[in-house]
């Protein structure tokens, strides 16, 4: 594992550095399925792996540029949903190859209305300004922190974004974040949404919850930077 790490390292180096390819890689393994996105300090060590010496230097040779993109909706959603049911149902539950295929085909060709993506700046001034004899459990942990807070900052919120809080929450805290007809129309779609879950013992609740995560917490984590 930490052979084939290097290996791939050392191949995103060469990529930036002397093909001057841009590459685009993921935060984690797998996209958070409730949208609650954390930046994972193993993906940044690995990246730290293809050059040798100083970690700093490593990582600032490849010119990190966290990048947020915001989905009105997600098309996957009411499949994320019925996974975390059958995950919470049986704790041994593995997806197959066709429901994979029919993530890929639904994320896809799925609604996904207004899609938008945003570039913050460069990380290579903030790593550099980190305490040269910093720990490194601390350096990467401040590192991944940090692009959280540049992608949470850059989240384009629609108005389902907001009224999945309110729903979430019980309340009207956000209310002036959206109309009554954008409400409608979010309530509206929820409900089609759950309408496509076929499953055995269907949670409708628990269900109804799980989409409503994965639009609040977008709002939410945006939010909490900025309280």
């Amino acid at each position: 594992m930490l052979e084939a790490s290097k290996t791939m390292s050392r191949y995103m180096h060469f990529a930036v550095t002397q093909k001057k390819e841009h590459l685009w890689i993921a935060q984690r393994e797998g996209r958070a399925k409730d949208s609650n996105d954390r930046t994972q300090e193993s993906v940044l060590k690995m990246l730290a792996l293809g050059k040798d010496g100083n970690v700093i230097e490593s990582l600032k040779e490849l010119n990190i540029v966290p990048l947020t993109i915001s989905y009105e909706y997600d098309p996957c959603d009411w499949l994320k949903a019925m996974e975390f049911q059958m995950k919470r149902d049986n704790p041994e539950h593995k997806k197959s190859q066709a429901d994979d295929l029919m993530n890929m085909k639904t994320g896809i060709f799925g609604y996904k209305g207004h899609v938008h993506f945003q570039a913050a700046e460069c990380m290579n001034d903030f790593i550099a300004a980190l305490p040269a004899d910093m720990p490194k459990n601390d350096f990467y942990a401040a590192i991944a922190q940090e692009i959280d807070r540049r992608i949470y900052s850059n989240y384009r919120l629609y108005p389902g974004n907001y009224v999945a809080i309110d729903l979430l929450q019980g309340g009207n805290a956000y209310a002036d974040r959206y109309t009554a007809e954008e409400r409608a129309t979010f309530e509206q779609y929820l409900a089609g949404q759950l309408q496509k879950i076929e499953m055995p013992g269907k949670d409708e609740a628990f269900l109804r919850t799980k989409i409503l995560e994965m639009y609040a917490n977008p709002a939410l984590n945006q939010l909490n930077i900025k309280s």
